[in-house]
């Protein structure tokens, strides 16, 4: 996968452009900075994405980034017809899915700009505290390896595709999964009964940590780092993301397809430019690159 400019260079176009964009919103003209933008985002990371777009637009009130929140094939499929100029997704698109694309000789820019984790949860009455991904690929498969049901947020999910790539699975097996419609479905199921493992991303978890009302009920299961020297259970945070020790670790692109220089690429500066990553880092997620600290000497 090609990724497309520095982040040092996307820093310094947004400030440099930022200087004229006043100019440009006289003129009604469309460029980095001014004009609407449509934006299709994996919905496991919405939270962050309107994080994003909201101190965005407050530092540029001539973009309007207009959102929405997606399963990750319906997120893609909105990309292709055109609904979409930027895709921000967990993967970037497969040949096939490339193919209307290149026919149009639209070349895509693409940015890394975060990480995520995948959270395993199950009720607090059960007894296991961990969980071996092994066991999880043979569930999806349909051997009961354990006395678990898997709960996922969508049959669409980028959770669930993710451990199918993972296992080489082609087809999950229905015996031991259930597919909510959303990630507080999820939350609500595992609160309510024993014997489930509930799936949802770190950004789901950390929004709804403090507004989903039975938390008390759930537990953060840790997932064996077989990878590790010294073996390990991991539970999922920014410290043990930023160690490679958590096992179920993903990277977030921006997928900017829109055809000219346009929004996209003001957004994407932002993002992937200091102040984007430290949105990043305050949301309890992982930047690609550190935001940088500045220390005050006073004599």
């Amino acid at each position: 996968m090609k990724v497309w400019y520095p982040y040092v260079f996307l820093g310094l176009l947004l400030f440099g452009l930022n200087s004229c964009s006043s100019n440009s919103s006289k003129s009604g003209n469309e460029d980095v900075l001014v004009g609407s933008l449509k934006v299709v985002a994996d919905e496991t990371i919405l939270p962050l994405i309107q994080e994003q777009k909201e101190v965005f637009e407050s530092s540029y009130t001539n973009a309007k980034v207009l959102e929405s929140g997606k399963p990750e094939i319906q997120a893609i499929n909105t990309l292709l017809k055109g609904e979409a100029d930027v895709a921000i997704l967990t993967r970037a698109l497969n040949a096939d899915e490339k193919k209307s694309f290149e026919q149009r000789q639209i070349t895509p820019r693409i940015f890394a700009f975060a990480y995520d984790g995948i959270v395993l949860v199950s009720n607090k009455n059960d007894i296991d505290t961990g969980v071996v991904v092994s066991d999880i690929i043979e569930l999806l498969k349909g051997n009961k390896v354990k006395p678990y049901t898997l709960v996922f947020d969508n049959v669409n999910s980028s959770i669930l595709r993710y451990f199918r790539d993972l296992g080489n699975i082609e087809k999950v097996a229905n015996t031991f999964v259930e597919a909510k419609t959303n990630a507080e479905e999820v939350l609500k199921t595992v609160a309510s009964s024993t014997g489930k493992i509930g799936f949802l991303s770190l950004n789901q978890y950390l929004t709804f940590e403090s507004s989903f009302q039975e938390m008390d009920k759930i537990r953060i299961l840790s997932v064996l780092n077989e990878k590790l020297a010294t073996p390990k259970y991991v539970k999922p945070s920014q410290a043990s993301l930023s160690t490679d020790e958590y096992p179920l670790k993903r990277e977030i692109f921006v997928l900017n397809y829109q055809p000219n220089l346009g929004l996209g690429i003001g957004f994407s500066a932002f993002l992937t430019g200091d102040r984007g990553q430290r949105i990043v880092l305050k949301a309890g997620m992982l930047p690609v690159t550190m935001p940088g600290r500045e220390i005050i000497i006073r004599n």
